[in-house]
């Protein structure tokens, strides 16, 4: 059975619609949570997927969070063998500061509710990005921090407040700013959880979160269901060995 290992910041922030696609392809998966469990006692490259999730912390505030550079550093390791690798909001900060980008407060103040991406220049040699990309959809968007684009790295979106927005690297590492996982069915998870940061960030009602979720919530959910099934068929062919013929084919 193939193992996908999750690396997880806080409780409400999980795979959300993913799961139930990795289940479908096979993969036991299971959850690794950062500051709590031992990265020193599990290797990088052992599992055949790892997801990196979202969280409230800065991937700079090492100091505070000494870990972060643990992870980061185990990150590194993983993806210089080009091993599957997601990173999703602060695990695509994470996977930058990995590949010596920069990691820093974005300028143009905290991205938070439901927007369009845009096509990043490189967007047509990952043709599973263009799922995401279209009049009719939106992302939910819920960050504060931004990153340059990695070197050597392809810039696959945008957004109107911030450029980079998803990138790959090598063949099989894949990071997003926004939240394609996301389950419209646990937004009021999310509002309670980030209850303290909605209320000290101007123009940010949780009421039009809750009322865009429903708006917008249904393409979402078909866009992004499109997207993971592209993406898993992307890594699955490119990483998964093909069956061996049977005897005497």
């Amino acid at each position: 059975m193939k193992t996908a290992l999750v690396l997880r910041h806080v409780s409400f922030e999980d795979l959300g619609q993913l799961a139930p696609l990795l289940s479908q392809r096979g993969f036991d998966v299971s959850y690794f949570e950062v500051g709590v469990a031992s990265f020193a006692t599990t290797s990088p490259l052992n599992p055949d997927l790892v997801i990196v999730l979202g969280g409230p912390v800065s991937v700079y505030d090492f100091k505070t969070y000494p870990y972060m550079n643990t992870e980061v550093a185990w990150l590194r390791a993983r993806m210089l063998e080009d091993l599957p690798t997601l990173g999703i909001c602060l695990g695509a900060q994470l996977m930058a500061a990995a590949l010596h980008a920069r990691v820093y407060p974005g300028t143009a103040g905290k991205e938070i509710g439901w927007e369009h991406l845009s096509a990043g220049e490189d967007a047509d040699e990952r043709p599973y990005i263009r799922k995401l990309i279209g009049a009719g959809i939106r992302m939910l968007h819920w960050h504060g921090d931004t990153f340059d684009l990695p070197k050597g790295a392809k810039h696959l979106a945008a957004s109107g407040r911030y450029r980079n927005q998803a990138f790959a690297w090598g063949r099989n590492c894949l990071a997003l700013q926004f939240h394609p996982e996301f389950d419209i069915r646990m937004i009021e998870r999310w509002l309670i959880g980030h209850a303290h940061e909605l209320a000290h960030t101007q123009d940010i009602d949780p009421a039009r979160l809750r009322a865009d979720t429903e708006q917008f919530g249904p393409g979402f959910e078909d866009a992004s269901a499109a997207f993971w099934t592209a993406w898993l068929n992307s890594i699955q062919q490119k990483t998964m060995p093909a069956p061996l013929a049977a005897v005497g084919s």
